[in-house]
């Protein structure tokens, strides 16, 4: 038994042929027709801290895109979006989403040491905040402004509402992963916050972690796979999960689970997928992908197999930002950007040729989506 539960692999394959069956089962070789709210479920949900990016990652994902399709979705309550994964902002689909923030919240994060110290408010404070958002936005959308006045006059004006003004979103991340806020609509340029509560029909609320963890993980390994605890981790929460509590989720899976050798290297995938992984072949596929686009940050930009180390400072730069990326046959092997309708191509000096027609039609097709 390896560590966090791996056993005797059932399969042994290559990292092509593992590349190649994320590729699919992220509808990027080829992309489909799924609708927004489809993709997201697959991809276990899509990061939207820079919402036109989170856009793009629906598009390329689609055969023919259509326009407002991830507005839409905001407007009808079929999407939201909120503080999720590694406490970034995320597309989520309600009836799914208290899943996922269920496993957040079971470490407690905000109440250890190192996180008081760092924002300087106690988990005795983090409760009254909670239930003062949740009292401010019964019936209502506001904006930040508005509910740190709010706020403010439940739990009075001083030090907390400081906090709320200038560590924002650090302080109202534990807030959102239970349950008690998530964005609106937007106000012309100003963000707005409601109760998922109330503002969203399909929101079912944050199970049992155990029972999140039962639909999380699998979801993941479906999109992911083949993939070790600790990646998953990584993706979840940046390894901060206590291991005996990760440990506890993936041997709660059983049988469902297979483990699988990847080059040497034993990793988790659910029983019922080997057989489709066994059969999938290496794929040639050029995309552009946007930036912070799932299909690097579910793997992580230290996953060698994806990211080659010597460019990994070109894919992922300072203050967090993810660059739009070249993938060829599942691995990145260069970075792109646009301006003034043109997209800029850039392959990595050591990356393998690539097929012109293939890498041409990708930036044409690119080149419309931004348009």
């Amino acid at each position: 038994m390896g560590k966090l539960g791996l056993v005797t692999p059932t399969l042994a394959t290559t990292w092509p042929q593992a590349l190649a069956w994320r590729m699919r089962r992220q509808m990027l070789d080829p992309p489909g027709t799924a609708t927004a709210v489809d993709i997201v479920r697959r991809l276990c949900g899509v990061q939207a801290q820079v919402p036109s990016a989170a856009v793009l990652a629906v598009a390329v994902r689609q055969r023919q895109p259509a326009a407002d399709v991830v507005d839409a979705g905001l407007r009808d309550g079929s999407l939201m979006r909120t503080w999720a994964m590694r406490g970034t902002l995320h597309l989520l689909a309600p009836d799914e989403a208290g899943a996922y923030l269920s496993l957040l919240v079971a470490g407690r994060h905000w109440e250890r040491g190192s996180w008081v110290k760092t924002f300087g408010v106690s988990s005795a404070e983090m409760v009254e905040l909670t239930e003062a958002v949740s009292e401010a936005l019964d019936g209502e959308t506001l904006t930040r402004e508005e509910l740190v006045a709010r706020v403010g006059e439940k739990l009075g004006h001083g030090r907390l509402e400081e906090q709320l003004r200038s560590g924002w979103g650090a302080v109202l991340k534990p807030v959102a992963w239970q349950g008690a806020l998530c964005q609106g609509p937007a106000n012309g340029n100003r963000v707005t916050f409601v109760r998922p509560d109330q503002a969203l029909p399909g929101w079912t609320g944050l199970p049992d972690a155990d029972d999140g963890a039962r639909k999380v993980i699998p979801a993941y390994l479906r999109a992911y796979g083949p993939a070790t605890a600790e990646t998953f981790d990584a993706w979840l929460f940046r390894g901060r999960t206590r291991k005996a509590m990760l440990r506890g989720w993936f041997a709660a899976l059983g049988d469902t689970l297979a483990t699988v050798e990847v080059e040497g290297t034993p990793a988790y995938l659910l029983a019922e997928d080997v057989d489709d992984l066994a059969k999938t072949k290496p794929t040639k596929a050029v995309r552009l992908l946007p930036g912070f686009d799932q299909y690097v940050l579910g793997a992580g930009t230290g996953a060698a197999e994806i990211v080659p180390p010597a460019h990994r400072k070109e894919v992922s730069r300072t203050a967090g930002w993810i660059s739009p990326v070249v993938v060829a046959g599942g691995r990145v092997v260069g970075t792109w950007e646009s301006a003034d309708g043109k997209v800029d191509v850039r392959l990595f000096e050591d990356s393998p040729a690539l097929s012109k027609k293939l890498l041409d039609a990708e930036v044409e097709r690119q080149t419309a989506l931004l348009a």
